[in-house]
C-alpha cells in the first residue's frame, strides 16, 4: 500500500493548472498553505507537494486519474477536524480539498431527503433543515466546522446517536470517484437496498482509502422541537457510569446521554469564558437531554430519568431553564476537545465498549493511567458506550511520551476488546491507530479488507499509510 510515490514536478503543476483554476492550487509558499499540512490530531504535521481545491465530480475524475497513472500519493480532506490523523499527507503528493463542493444540491421534503455535496458543513446543513422543520440528528461536537464528506468518511457520531443513529443510519446513496477517475453511484435513493453489495455502506468509514466521495443523499427526519437539559452530578464516576445503562433498562430513551469528568468542564470553561462552578462534591457529570414534538413529552421524560438518577446515588440536578443556559451547556460540552489540547500536547483514544460495561471501561482507563503516571480526561457519548480518552503529555519526556505511553494506550485497547468493544466508535483508525488494529481484528479479517483496498484502488495512490500498515 505504501509503495513509493512519485514527488510532484512542474509538469505536474502544469496539469493541474490546466483542468483547475488559479484558486484551486495552493502552493507551498501560499499563506495558507500551513493549514493543510495538518488536522487536529496531536501535533503532526506533515507537508504536501501541492493543494488542489476541485469544484466538482468530473474535475476530482480528472484529478485522479491522472495521479494514477503518474503514481502521485493523493489525500482527500474535508475540514481537518479528524483526530486520527485521516488528512495528514504522510507521503506527500497531493492535498485533494472538498471545501469548494459545498452546496445543498436539493431538499426534497416530500421524500425526507437532501442531496448535498461533500464540502457542506455539518451545522450548515442542520439549519437549513431546521427552517423547513426538518432534522439531520448526527452531530459532531465539531459541527459547526467539520464537513459531510469527513463525517462519512468516518462514521461520525456525536451526542445524539444514543437515540437517533450516527452518519451511517442516513446515507441512503453516495457518489464516488475511483482511483483511476471513474464515477459511479454506491446505490439507490431508497429506504431499503437489497440488490446486490451494499457499496454504499462500505464506503462510509472507509476514511477515502477506497474512493472520494462528491455527493450524497441523506435520509431526514420530521424536527423535534422541543428539549429539556439536564446536568446531573455525581460522586462517584463508576456509579455515574451505571446509571447511564440503568437510564435504558429502565425503557427510558434519552436523545442525549453524555459524560463529563469535571476536569473537563473546568478546562472548558477556562477556554470559553463560560463561568461554571464544579460541584465540590462531583466525581463526576451526566448531560441528558430528551425531547418531543409538544412540551410535556420531554419534560414527562425528564421527571422519570431524574427518578432513575436518584437510585444512582445522583446529589444534584440542574435544569437548563432557558436557551441561554442549554447554549450555555452545550458550549462547554462541546469545547472539551479544543480545551483539552490548549496549552497542552494529548493523545485522544476514542475507545467504546457495550453500554452495561462502560463502568468496568472508565475504572479500568483510571487505573491504566495511574500505573503509568499519566494524566486523563474523559468525557464522551455515555449512552453509547463511548468513552473518549485524553491522555496529556504534562512534564512527560518525548521519549516517554513516543514510546511507553503506546503501552498504557496498547492496554486500554486491550480492556475494551475484552469487554466486547472496539478501539474507535467515531473517529476512525487513520495514521495514528493502525497498529492497534490486529488488537481487535483477526488476521484473515485485516487480510481480506486489504483485498477490498486493492480491488478499489489497485496503486494504493488514495489516503496511502490510512488504517494499514
Amino acid at each position: 500500500m505504501a509503495a513509493p510515490f512519485k514527488r510532484i514536478d512542474d509538469q505536474d503543476v502544469v496539469y493541474f493548472a490546466s483542468i483547475l483554476q488559479a484558486h484551486q492550487l495552493i502552493r507551498p509558499n501560499s499563506e495558507v498553505f500551513g493549514a493543510y499540512t495538518h488536522d487536529h490530531t496531536e501535533d503532526l504535521i506533515f507537508s504536501p507537494d501541492l493543494v488542489l481545491l476541485p469544484e466538482s465530480a468530473n474535475q476530482v475524475a480528472a484529478i485522479l486519474k491522472y495521479c494514477n497513472t503518474t503514481n502521485i500519493a493523493v489525500t482527500p480532506r474535508g475540514a481537518g477536524t479528524g483526530l486520527s490523523g485521516g488528512a495528514l499527507p504522510v507521503y506527500g503528493g497531493i492535498v485533494l480539498s472538498v471545501e469548494r463542493m459545498n452546496k445543498i444540491l436539493k431538499i426534497d421534503a416530500d421524500n425526507y431527503q437532501v442531496e448535498v455535496e461533500p464540502g457542506v458543513i455539518n451545522e450548515a446543513l442542520q439549519q437549513q433543515l431546521a427552517a423547513q422543520q426538518l432534522f439531520y440528528p448526527p452531530d459532531p461536537a465539531s459541527k459547526g466546522s467539520c464537513m459531510l464528506g469527513g463525517n462519512v468518511a468516518h462514521a461520525s457520531g456525536g451526542p445524539k446517536a444514543v437515540k437517533y443513529g450516527t452518519t451511517r443510519d442516513y446515507v441512503l446513496n453516495l457518489q464516488v470517484v475511483l482511483s483511476d477517475g471513474s464515477i459511479f453511484w454506491t446505490g439507490a435513493n431508497t429506504l431499503k437496498y437489497s440488490t446486490g453489495y451494499n457499496l454504499t455502506h462500505l464506503m462510509i468509514g472507509s476514511e477515502g482509502t477506497l474512493g472520494i466521495v462528491t455527493a450524497i443523499v441523506l435520509k431526514v427526519l420530521p424536527l423535534p422541537k422541543y428539549q429539556t437539559l439536564l446536568l446531573a452530578s455525581f460522586p462517584d464516576a463508576v456509579d455515574a457510569c451505571k446509571a447511564v445503562n440503568g437510564i435504558f433498562t429502565a425503557g427510558l430513551l434519552p436523545s442525549v446521554c453524555e459524560f463529563v469528568e469535571p476536569l473537563a468542564f473546568q478546562l472548558s470553561s477556562e477556554l470559553t469564558g463560560i463561568p461554571f462552578e464544579n460541584n465540590p462534591e462531583a466525581g463526576a457529570y451526566l448531560l441528558i437531554e430528551t425531547d418531543g414534538f409538544d412540551p410535556e413529552t420531554p419534560e414527562r421524560d425528564a421527571e422519570a430519568v431524574y427518578q432513575v438518577l436518584e437510585t444512582y446515588g445522583c446529589i444534584n440536578v440542574l435544569l437548563a431553564d432557558s436557551e441561554e443556559k442549554k447554549n450555555m451547556f452545550w458550549r462547554l460540552r462541546r469545547s472539551i476537545g479544543e480545551a483539552t489540547k490548549k496549552g497542552n500536547v494529548y493523545k485522544e483514544e476514542d475507545t467504546v465498549v457495550p453500554r452495561a460495561t462502560l463502568p468496568q471501561l472508565y475504572h479500568g482507563v483510571k487505573e491504566i493511567a495511574q500505573r503509568y503516571q499519566v494524566r486523563t480526561v474523559c468525557y464522551g457519548h455515555a449512552g453509547d458506550g463511548n468513552l473518549h480518552v485524553n491522555i496529556l503529555k504534562d512534564q512527560h519526556t518525548d521519549e516517554f511520551w513516543n514510546d511507553v505511553v503506546k503501552d498504557a494506550i496498547r492496554e486500554i485497547f486491550y480492556l475494551c476488546h475484552e469487554l466486547g468493544g472496539t478501539i474507535s466508535g467515531e473517529h476512525g483508525i487513520g495514521w495514528v491507530q493502525k497498529e492497534f488494529l490486529p488488537i481487535v481484528m483477526q488476521p484473515n479479517q485485516i487480510e481480506l479488507m486489504k483485498g477490498i483496498k486493492s480491488t478499489f484502488d489497485p496503486k494504493g495512490i488514495l489516503n496511502p499509510g490510512k488504517i494499514w500498515k
